[in-house]
């Protein structure tokens, strides 16, 4: 009897509730986002030197985006979905 309380009650309850799994996603947009941006800018041959690989959109735009991204996902993680609601 006690196993079958325990099972019932395990499979109703998640982990992360809506908010959580919204800033997930929001996070993994950003990331995506920001590696689209970083992408490009070699050149086919390689005696030829392209200066498009420095381009601010690479060096700082990107980066910066996969960065908010990963601390959207930290902050997704650590979000309490339980604490407006009450038991």
């Amino acid at each position: 009897m006690g196993v079958q309380k325990r099972k019932n009650e395990s499979k109703s309850e998640f982990i992360f509730g809506k908010k959580n799994y919204k800033f997930l996603f929001i996070g993994l947009a950003f990331i995506v986002v920001g590696f689209i941006l970083m992408s490009g800018g070699g050149s086919d041959d390689p005696n030829v030197f392209d200066e498009s690989i420095y381009n601010w959109r690479r060096i700082r735009l990107a980066p910066t985006l996969v960065l908010i991204g990963f601390g959207i996902q930290v902050y997704a993680i650590l979000l309490n979905p339980n604490k407006g609601s009450k038991k």
